[in-house]
């Protein structure tokens, strides 16, 4: 199997099958001592990381950049 110029390579179709890899399931890369794993993502530690990001989304108390560069440098 080679890579495309562009990086890309197919996984074959008894390794997608058997793992139920389809067009849309997200995989990660992992080195290990042996080479580079790739398994699919923990899909619902991302959809929680998502949501908790959604719902943080301007809810900081901050009001000014100042402010943050105080809280981050111990400064009251």
């Amino acid at each position: 199997m080679k890579l495309t110029s562009k990086g890309q390579v197919t996984i074959p179709q008894r390794l997608r099958k058997r793992y139920a890899l389809t067009p849309d399931t997200e995989v990660v890369f992992e080195e290990t001592p042996e080479g580079v794993l790739i398994r699919p993502a923990n899909i619902e530690r991302l959809q929680k990381l998502r949501v908790a990001l959604r719902r943080s989304k301007g809810s900081a108390a901050i009001q000014r950049s100042a402010e943050l560069l105080d809280l981050t440098r111990g400064e009251d």
